[in-house]
């Protein structure tokens, strides 16, 4: 939310509750099926936002419970709350930060995952060429990914992509997509869409079949050496840095 001009990221109750009332309000629906802590606020307690949850759960105001760029300690905590049905991350080809933690820890626990940005915020789709088409307030011209010094190093993973989807007979788009989809039945990417072409090839993916060898392939290519730059503008908002105090701390006002 917006706070004198600027952005608050907030779980505590109050908040919780006024902001899913909200969003009932908006949608002109009783229950929402998949509501997410987008993200998470270091200042409160995980239990004490999952607490206010889970009475919504209990209220039949919404279904089920997601987080999005939760540590995996701080899934944990929620989990042991209430369970989660899902947890939202950036994972593409060059954005796999989540891989050692986050992704053992939900199949431990059997959350789902569900990657946003699983084309690289569209760089799979275009390469270097995608910053001739944002428009004049697209938010990643500010990317560092997508600043001259690092769009320079970061071309050639497209092009070796470019180059495995030529020999597969399928889009760079399609390719990268097919290699998230080839993570696991627990994820579910979340490529955005706003044109019916682009749905229809991203569709397209689900067709195209990759071994171990293509899949190794395709990472050595965006490994994290080959990239350059930090996968998000707001890095202190990710998982890296989603640690919340203990309950003990907690004080209600």
């Amino acid at each position: 939310m917006m706070e004198d001009g600027k952005r608050v990221i907030r779980g505590d109750p109050a908040y919780v509750r006024a902001a899913c009332e909200a969003s009932l309000k908006r949608l002109d629906i009783d229950c929402i099926d998949l509501y997410y802590a987008h993200r998470i606020d270091t200042r409160v307690p995980i239990e004490v936002t999952m607490g206010e949850l889970k009475k919504l759960v209990e209220e039949g105001k919404i279904k089920y419970v997601g987080l999005s760029e939760a540590s995996a300690s701080t899934i944990r905590r929620a989990h042991a709350v209430h369970p989660l049905t899902a947890v939202q991350k950036e994972w593409s080809l060059w954005s796999r930060d989540l891989e050692n933690e986050i992704v053992p820890t939900c199949r431990e626990l059997g959350i789902g995952i569900v990657p946003y940005s699983p084309l690289g915020r569209g760089f799979f789709s275009s390469g270097a060429n995608l910053m001739q088409n944002l428009s004049e307030g697209d938010s990643r011209k500010n990317f560092p990914r997508f600043q001259a010094e690092n769009l320079e190093k970061n071309k050639l993973v497209f092009e070796r992509v470019n180059e495995v989807a030529a020999r597969k007979g399928c889009t760079p788009p399609q390719l990268a997509l097919a290699w998230v989809h080839h993570q696991g039945d627990d994820v579910c990417p979340i490529p955005g869409t706003t044109k019916i072409e682009n749905l229809n090839q991203n569709i397209g993916a689900l067709s195209v079949k990759l071994t171990p060898e293509e899949m190794a392939e395709l990472e050595s290519y965006a490994s994290a050496d080959a990239v350059a730059g930090e996968r998000h503008v707001h890095m202190a908002t990710t998982w890296i840095y989603a640690e919340t105090p203990p309950l003990s701390s907690w004080k209600p006002e």
